[in-house]
């Protein structure tokens, strides 16, 4: 996947392609104070400031028309702690790049998120989520923050110092100023087997209580149009080591989930009437098939094929519910829904805005391929999500404002205070913290 780019024309666009933004000026800071004099000259130009990473989102969360920051010199490890075990890393660190590095020193994150492109202040301040039974987001797995705030000055905070900052800016959206740098809990790398098997919509359904307390993380892709899902169990191992055959590993996660999916995507697109059969080949296409290898490897998989995302995250024993009624929907409509959806699960947290502060979550992700139509399909599904007092993902397709997520959310009204607090000029606003966050 490549990294968003800013055209000739100064036009910046996100991976997606669906969100784009025309910045004043861009600046690329090597320094914590270079970025803290940004926000300060931004701050006398009367501008306002945004930093992007990847552009993994969906949402506008990250552009601006004045001032885009990109911290992609703000990278590496800054410091590892082994008494505390824990690792402090800049902001602009890609999660790729943090896996590798950590492994080397025999170090590993307790759980991640299924796509590890983004940096690590992008996936952490919009909520990016693995599956897990005990363990939560990248987020929740954060001791401590450095953050530039609206007057340029350069804030810490951990559950000790600022706290009230701590709890709300592991997931800030950007609202409450740009984070430089985090520190993450870490603990010695370890092993995962991975199994992963086909298995009816409906057992799965029957069976997710079980399934669910049975492994330390389960997740599962159902296919629209069919009764058919694929499903992930991932719990540690004692070993040895038995990672995917190389030939295996291309023809399953490049050939079939990347090479042949993109070809499928654009056959549907052209001619939509194909895309229940496609979805039928597709949904037994994937063997079953066991490996065990290091956390990432396991935890991640390379998508090449390019979407759209809705996700929302809705109490855990709505899901079941929740997912029938999908069904039914897609099943009633004359909607050709080429990609499946995703579900996985994470436990409570404390994190002000996190899609799980304060209840055990499930996770329902809708795509679609880019370039295809997908109001209608988003629309359907939204109605179904909010219906069960669903939390959007902060980086994902979705039409809620700040009505909605004061009910939702409630501490939505802490956030919203400390914001009024650390950015009283609303130096970081944007339209879509506009209508998140209100005015």
């Amino acid at each position: 996947m490549s990294t968003t780019v800013i055209g000739k024309s100064g036009t910046w666009r996100n991976w997606a392609g669906n969100v784009t933004a025309r910045p004043v000026r861009e600046v690329t800071p090597a320094t914590v104070e270079e970025l803290a004099a940004a926000v300060r000259r931004a701050s006398e130009d009367d501008l306002r400031v945004k930093a992007v990473g990847t552009g993994h989102s969906f949402t506008a969360v990250a552009a601006t028309d004045g001032v885009l920051i990109r911290p992609q010199l703000l990278t590496g490890i800054r410091n590892i702690d082994r008494d505390a075990m824990t690792v402090t890393v800049g902001a602009g660190t890609p999660l790729k790049r943090l896996n590798v590095a950590l492994a080397r020193e025999g170090l590993s994150l307790t759980n991640m998120g299924d796509i590890m492109e983004q940096t690590v202040s992008g996936a952490t301040s919009t909520g990016t989520h693995g599956t897990g039974r005990e363990s939560a987001s990248i987020a929740a797995q954060i001791k401590g923050l450095e953050l530039v705030t609206a007057d340029g000055s350069i804030l810490t905070c951990s559950a000790t110092e600022n706290a009230d900052v701590f709890a709300a800016a592991r997931v800030g959206i950007g609202a409450l100023g740009i984070v430089t740098a985090i520190t993450f809990a870490v603990e010695p790398i370890f092993l995962l087997t991975a199994r992963e098997e086909p298995m009816p919509f409906e057992k799965v359904l029957a069976e997710f209580d079980e399934l669910h307390a049975e492994n330390e993380h389960f997740e599962f892709y159902w296919f629209p149009h069919t009764g058919n899902t694929n499903t992930k169990r991932n719990n540690r191992s004692a070993g040895p080591e038995k990672p995917v055959p190389q030939l295996n590993s291309w023809f399953e996660d490049e050939f079939l989930s990347n090479g042949v999916f993109q070809v499928a995507n654009l056959v549907g697109q052209a001619v939509p009437a194909t895309i229940p059969t496609i979805a039928q080949i597709s949904s037994r296409a994937l063997s079953a098939r066991s490996y065990t290898d290091v956390p990432y490897k396991v935890f991640t998989s390379p998508r090449r094929v390019r979407f759209v995302e809705m996700e929302y995250a809705v109490p855990r024993e709505a899901l079941v519910d929740t997912l029938r009624e999908l069904k039914a929907m897609v099943d009633r409509s004359n909607l050709r829904v080429s990609f499946p959806v995703e579900v996985r699960t994470a436990p409570a947290d404390d994190i002000t805005l996190s899609t799980a502060s304060g209840r055990d979550s499930a996770y329902i992700a809708v795509h679609m391929f880019r370039g295809t139509p997908y109001q209608a399909y988003f629309t359907a599904a939204e109605r179904i999500f909010t219906a069960h007092e669903g939390r959007p993902h902060w980086g994902k397709v979705h039409t809620r404002d700040t009505d909605y997520f004061a009910k939702v959310y409630p501490r939505f009204g802490e956030f919203t205070a400390l914001r009024d607090r650390l950015d009283p000029e609303r130096r970081f606003q944007n339209d879509y913290l506009r209508r998140v966050l209100g005015a």
